[in-house]
């Protein structure tokens, strides 16, 4: 069995909080091998955010509508 380079054991040690572990292992040798980048951020999809309103009235409840709990609902 080969060694982790050190570089991968410590980029596992401060992802996971239980480093001897399968997960921690496989994602160091991850970093070892070239497959992986530590601290590699995911892109987020152009835009991003919500596509269309939530709720068609505003979301403002209104006296009366019964969308609000409490006395004025």
């Amino acid at each position: 069995m080969a060694k982790l380079c050190p570089k991968g054991k410590a980029a596992a040690k401060r992802k996971f909080k239980v480093y001897p572990s399968a997960y921690a292992n496989m994602y160091a040798s991850g970093v070892c091998s070239g497959k992986i980048t530590p601290g590699g951020k995911r892109d987020k999809k152009m835009g991003g955010g919500m596509t269309r309103p939530m709720y068609k009235g505003g979301g403002l409840c209104k006296k009366g509508k019964g969308r609000a709990y409490g006395k004025n609902s």
